[in-house]
């Protein structure tokens, strides 16, 4: 049987201090990081492999730190042979991995728009203010619809709502919204049946509508890049969609911001292109586990290290 793979890349919430100490200063992680550095106007490998976790945890570090994990990890794996995958993918912020993967963008512009992108995000919705949940053991069409009772409950004019944003796997769906509004929904959803209701550790309501006057910034600052033309199909979060259009592509990073991560279908999406192995690109496991509760047929696997970049290989073989 033939290996059709795919390449994904994961977002928030895998960083750890010291993810790229196991690559040992290879070569081709060390011009990433001198890359990023330069494009950031900071050492980003010191922040990496010193931390201190407070530090990493920033969404305004944390963007560009796994932006640059991603793209150490893919760049090893090109470095050293890799065969070129049949398409990628990220998980929110991973779509822009995805992207330099892709060749659309350089790192050198991905690095200072991450960046932005968290700024922007931090400052749409003061901290404190808003909030997220991973719901738990419930399909995702009743999570939509506890949202929507949820945001209703507090009646009409009220500027508290609370959205699903995030559909990771058949029993997994995060939501997002102001605080009072995340809360009310947790009560909602774990009266219809949801397991548990997990409030998460960020310091903003990624990918709701609460994240449109960032979406504004980000897309301004798009409109200045020149985009290259993606040399493997990227499927994006946002439509479940390939892109080829520079402005297509664009506008779809632009919606992301406040938009859902529909990774369910992106995964499918994958398979529905004949992929039969998901990697999951850059620190952490998250993706390789979500891949499995999607679809038991797919292989999926991580890549981080010369044990698993080794593994990938075999694996692929």
């Amino acid at each position: 049987m033939s290996k059709t793979f795919a390449f994904v890349f994961p977002g928030q919430g895998s960083q750890s201090v010291g993810m790229l100490d196991a690559w040992g200063g290879h070569p081709v992680v060390a011009e990433t990081l001198r890359e990023a550095s330069e494009a950031l106007g900071e050492d980003v490998g010191a922040l990496i492999h010193a931390g201190p976790k407070e530090a990493l945890a920033l969404t305004t570090n944390t963007q560009p730190v796994m932006l640059v994990a991603g793209i150490a990890a893919w760049r090893v794996w090109c470095a050293e042979g890799g065969a070129l995958p049949a398409a990628v993918a990220g998980h929110s912020l991973g779509e822009y991995s995805a992207l330099v993967a892709s060749g659309v963008l350089s790192l050198a512009q991905a690095a200072p728009l991450v960046r932005l992108r968290a700024a922007a995000m931090q400052e749409a919705v003061p901290v404190g203010v808003g909030a997220m949940a991973a719901i738990l053991g419930l399909e995702s069409a009743k999570v939509i619809a506890g949202c929507a009772e949820a945001t209703a409950s507090f009646g009409a004019g009220s500027t508290d709502v609370v959205e699903a944003v995030n559909f990771n796997d058949p029993a997994q769906t995060v939501i997002a919204g102001t605080r009072a509004g995340v809360e009310k929904a947790c009560e909602v959803l774990k009266a219809a049946g949801a397991k548990r209701a997990l409030p998460l550790p960020v310091s903003a309501p990624f990918h709701s509508s609460l994240m449109k006057p960032a979406a504004e910034k980000l897309r301004a600052a798009l409109t200045a890049l020149e985009l290259g033309a993606p040399r493997i199909p990227v499927v994006n979060n946002v439509d479940v969609a390939v892109q080829q259009d520079a402005d297509a592509i664009r506008d779809a990073l632009y919606r992301q911001a406040f938009g859902p991560v529909r990774w369910v279908e992106c995964v499918q999406a994958l398979k529905a292109r004949g992929v039969t192995h998901v990697i999951e690109c850059g620190p952490g496991k998250v993706l390789a586990g979500m891949t499995k509760r999607i679809d038991p047929e797919l292989v999926g696997a991580s890549l981080f290290d010369p044990a698993t970049l080794a593994e990938t290989k075999e694996l692929l073989a």
